[in-house]
Formats: C-alpha cells, sequence, structure tokens
C-alpha cells in the first residue's frame, strides 16, 4: 500500500489553492503530484461554476471529480460529465427578476453549465468574466439550464476576483438586506454561503462542500478525509473533515490550524507536513 492511499484530500481554489493575484505557486502543483503518485486521491472543492473551472482544469492534476458550485455538483474531467446535481426547486425567471428588481445596487447572477449569466447590462461584469476565463452572456433566466446556483455580487470594481474582498460600509448593508429577504421568501428551499465579503452564493437546500466531500470518500472507500480552506463558504467542510487547516492568511485561520500564506504554497505544506503525520499516527 502506498504513503497516502487511505486519504482524500479536498481543498478550495481561490485563496487556498492560488495565491491572491490568482496565480497557482508551482510549488503546490509539484506537492500534488507528488500526492497523487503516492497513492493519495485529490481534488479541488469549490464554489467556482463549471464555466469558471475549465480555467484550471487542465493545470491543476487531479484523480477524482472535481466538486463545484460549492457541492452542488461533481465534474469528471476525464468523461467530460457533470453529476451528482442538486437543482434549486424554484422558478429563475421570478426569483431572480424578484432579487435584482429589489436591490438593483447588486448584481444578480445565474452561474449555468456553460456561461454565466446577467440581468442588467454592465461592461465591468463582462470585463470581470472574461479575465477570469468565464464565458458570459444575457440571457431569460429560463435559458440557461439547470438552476444550480445564483450569485449576488456587489459593484464590479476590478477585473480581479481580489476586489470581491473590499466591501464598502453600504454594501454591507445591502447585503444583510439580501441575505434577510432571500432567507425570509426562499429560505425552506435554498442555503446561502458568503464566499468573500462582496459575493453571496445561493443553492439548493442541503448542498454543501461537507456533504459532496464525505459522499465522494464513501464512493471511493478512503478512510481520511483532509480539507483546507480559507473563507466563510468552506467552513462546513473544514468543521466536518477528519483534519482541516487554514492558509495563514485565511479570513478564518482563527478558527483551525494554519500552514504557510496561500501565496508560498500552503497546500504544499499540507501535504508535504501535515498528512505524513496524520497517516503516521493512524496507522
Amino acid at each position: 500500500m502506498s504513503i497516502f492511499s487511505d486519504v482524500l484530500l479536498t481543498v478550495d481554489f481561490d485563496r487556498t489553492l492560488t495565491a491572491p493575484d490568482s496565480s497557482i505557486p508551482a510549488r503546490n502543483l509539484e506537492a500534488i503530484r507528488y500526492f497523487i503518485d503516492n497513492g493519495g486521491t485529490f481534488t479541488v472543492n469549490t464554489g467556482r461554476s463549471l464555466p469558471m473551472s475549465h480555467i484550471y482544469k487542465d493545470i491543476v492534476p487531479v484523480n477524482a471529480p472535481l466538486l463545484v458550485y460549492n457541492g452542488s455538483a461533481w465534474y469528471d474531467t476525464k468523461t467530460d460529465t457533470l453529476c451528482n446535481c442538486a437543482l434549486i426547486p424554484l422558478d429563475p425567471v421570478e426569483v431572480i427578476a424578484d432579487v435584482q428588481d429589489r436591490f438593483p445596487e447588486l448584481n444578480v447572477e445565474i452561474q449555468g453549465l456553460e456561461h454565466h449569466y446577467l440581468y442588467q447590462k454592465n461592461e465591468a461584469w463582462e470585463r470581470y468574466c472574461a479575465h477570469n476565463g468565464c464565458p458570459w452572456a444575457y440571457e431569460a433566466a429560463d435559458k440557461t439550464g439547470p438552476f444550480l446556483k445564483f450569485a449576488v455580487y456587489g459593484k464590479f470594481e476590478s477585473a480581479y476576483v481580489g476586489s470581491m474582498f473590499n466591501i464598502t460600509p453600504r454594501e454591507v448593508e445591502l447585503f444583510e438586506q439580501v441575505m434577510a429577504h432571500i432567507q425570509e421568501h426562499y429560505g425552506d428551499v435554498v442555503d446561502m454561503f458568503r464566499a468573500c465579503p462582496r459575493i453571496l452564493d445561493i443553492h439548493a437546500k442541503g448542498v454543501s462542500k461537507i456533504n459532496s466531500a464525505r459522499k465522494l470518500q464513501q464512493e471511493l472507500g478512503k478512510k481520511i478525509l483532509v480539507c483546507v480552506g480559507d473563507a466563510e463558504n468552506d467552513l462546513n467542510m473544514l468543521y466536518g473533515a477528519d483534519y482541516a487547516f487554514c492558509p495563514g492568511d485565511a479570513s478564518i485561520a482563527s478558527l483551525f490550524p494554519n500552514v504557510c500564506p496561500c501565496g508560498e504554497g500552503a497546500v504544499a505544506d499540507v501535504i508535504y507536513e501535515k498528512i505524513p503525520a496524520i497517516v503516521e499516527n493512524r496507522s
């Protein structure tokens, strides 16, 4: 049996696997290859949609399905198929119109299988999507395919994901209001996660990164689940894992054991320094 044969490692993408500038430290990629070569099972567990995942799916080595849309679906990179989809049981036309009309200062987006869709013309959003390798379109909400996820964004001030961490006092108020509205009117069938201060993700109730990771662990027959994440939408995954770690510069770093900052190769630290000790202690 190889060193890491019992281990499933799932990690968040932005500011966990990546550096703050969205690049992936070479040290992380080298460590993942080492982990897989020595029997480990690795995948990314992300709030990103399938369109936003294509930008890295040929760069990051994985040997299990990608867990996307915060656990709303799995994507098998080998067969190019999506499975285990959890659809939001609401009429997207009514929901999107309701939220966008009530909160015109915010941006309500459906994240489909092929594109992201917005419902008011926004050239800054177009640049944001293009910079992040995400196809975008303006389309009626009932023409966007399976209703897996929608998101509420603050103002698009930059093409960089990092700009979504700089929330204004006005947006703090708006996000509190939109969350209260969604909870009151749709909370019986959806859950919400803050991907970062200026992005709110909405999914079918019961969807979570940890549920998806545990289901994958069970299907693969792995004994140990190790997870790494940095933000509020990673909390359920980290609290529910057998072992959990945060980059040292994570917004939730005070809640879990830390490794180095994300830009220095946090995932590599977990693979090289943490998992060997876990395996040894469990043997």
